[in-house]
């Protein structure tokens, strides 16, 4: 795959952390940031896969009544 240079600005605190688990894990700083969007990316697929999944639900009016809603948060605060 071709790989692009990106740049940004990151906190000092956050470089030297980067850094600091860079080598304890043997690894570069660029494999840690792969790795790190890799991870983000993944969530938030996932998150707008649910988001999707969930409106595609509601369309077909697979709903949850209320009530039925308000019994099961009411079992949480016990």
């Amino acid at each position: 795959m071709e790989k692009r240079t990106v740049s940004f600005r990151l906190d000092e605190d956050k470089v030297h952390a980067l850094d600091t688990l860079a080598e304890a894990l043997d690894r570069d700083r660029t494999y840690l940031l792969n790795e790190a969007v890799a991870a983000y990316l993944d969530v938030q697929r996932w998150h707008i896969e649910q988001i999707e999944r969930g409106i595609r639900q509601a369309d077909a009016g697979k709903l949850v009544d209320h009530s039925k809603v308000k019994k099961i948060v009411a079992g949480w605060r016990r």
